[in-house]
């Protein structure tokens, strides 16, 4: 007969206001384990952290193991631990059985006795001993015989994202949730405090776009602000480079004269004619170089050297030049230009939104604007706790951020 297995968990920070408690106590009872509070210290003010230690019962080791991955990826850690337990690699590009996969949240490992802070956090990935102290994550696929990594639970120590979102008052409008009843101007605001905040720390502002913003007009705006040198990064796919073309050429998007919003006459074969003239000219910065294009997002990033990675999909025309068509070499390109972000800005592109969330470490604060509800919700839904959510049309926010930024938009 299986034997019950016990342990503590702990927890610090806005545990109950952030709802990580309410969390916590569901993942244990739908793993058919129970519990018991073993301390609970409440803040007495607004900013002070609380802190937890739940005993949890499970029937078997299996429900057990349960919980406890459910737990972890929470932020929750065991206090009973012992030093993390390593194995080597024994094929390129595969872990040994039993790794530990990581979340997004800040993690440390215990080695000898002293836990360790581990680098490059992102989730679904290894953690790797490079030596001299220094843990990092790595993806499966970047595994290489002899690299020591992470297996099993032990040692594993993390810090539950619950802070960001209630300290001093940041992006206080967002904490009740997706709604588009909320004033855009007053989003918006708080939007770009957190971009000022970012950029004086040293951090990047990342875009994520997706080609909506060229449908709806708002290319003019976007690129604007690319010039303005107040974008450290610019990721999306093949069409928002494409649309973007088709305007900055032939005044359409999707076929569609913009000034008019008619279809021209064959509108449709525009998006391939741009598509053509940027193969002619060899690649996007060659176009502006030969002034082939004069205008649009592309060519202000060119203009501004704001790093773009333009990840390409079975579903792409052409594509591009730029457009980088192996997945693996897409996925680089993206984690290169995330590299010490700060904010990311998701404007309705809720595949690569995903994709970037899934890089970033949990202090990155994530913002995503689209016109769908559901849009909004599911990044956070897919393990990406900070992100937060603006529901309006994407042409209206780049209007009110470009305005509260300070850049003047050509007519």
């Amino acid at each position: 007969m299986s034997k019950h297995v016990v342990a503590n968990f702990q927890a610090r920070g806005h545990l109950i206001d952030s709802g990580l408690m309410s969390d916590a106590l569901e993942a244990v009872q739908a793993a058919g384990a129970s519990y018991r509070i073993v301390q609970l210290d409440v803040g007495k003010q607004r900013n002070d952290e609380t802190f937890l230690v739940l005993e949890v019962s499970a029937p078997d080791r299996k429900s057990f193991d349960r919980v406890r991955a459910d737990l972890m990826s929470l932020g929750l850690s065991e206090t009973e631990t012992q030093d993390a337990v390593w194995v080597a690699v024994d094929i390129d590009g595969t872990a040994p059985e039993g790794f530990y996969s990581t979340t997004n949240l800040a993690t440390e490992v215990r080695v000898a006795g002293q836990w360790l802070q581990v680098q490059q956090q992102r989730m679904d990935a290894t953690i790797v001993d490079d030596g001299a102290g220094v843990l990092r994550c790595v993806k499966l696929r970047d595994l290489r015989i002899g690299q020591k990594l992470v297996v099993g639970f032990a040692g594993i120590r993390i810090t539950p994202y619950t802070t960001r979102k209630l300290q001093d008052g940041k992006f206080g409008f967002m904490q009740g949730g997706v709604s588009s009843e909320r004033r855009l101007a007053a989003q918006v605001e708080e939007v770009v405090a957190e971009w000022k905040r970012v950029r004086a720390e040293g951090r990047k502002v990342i875009l994520v776009a997706g080609p909506v913003v060229v449908h709806v007009g708002a290319a003019p705006t976007l690129a604007a602000i690319l010039r303005a040198g107040l974008v450290d990064g610019l990721l999306s796919g093949n069409a928002l480079a494409v649309h973007d073309i088709e305007v900055a050429l032939f005044g359409t998007s999707l076929g569609i004269e913009l000034q008019k919003g008619r279809p021209a006459v064959h509108g449709h074969m525009h998006h391939m004619r741009a598509i053509n003239t940027i193969r002619r000219a060899g690649s996007i910065p060659a176009a502006v170089q030969k002034k082939v294009l004069k205008s649009g997002i592309m060519h202000a990033c060119v203009q501004a050297n704001v790093p773009y990675c333009l990840a390409g999909s079975i579903r792409d025309d052409g594509p591009l030049p730029d457009t980088q068509m192996d997945l693996i070499e897409a996925q680089a390109g993206y984690a290169k230009i995330v590299e010490n972000a700060g904010l990311v800005i998701i404007l309705s592109s809720m595949l690569h939104g995903i994709g970037t969330g899934n890089m970033i470490p949990a202090d990155v604060l994530t913002v995503c604007v689209d016109i769908h509800p559901a849009v909004v919700s599911k990044l956070s839904d897919r393990g990406s706790a900070q992100s937060q959510g603006i529901v309006t049309d994407v042409g209206a926010f780049l209007t009110a951020l470009a305005e509260q930024l300070g850049v003047a938009v050509k007519a």
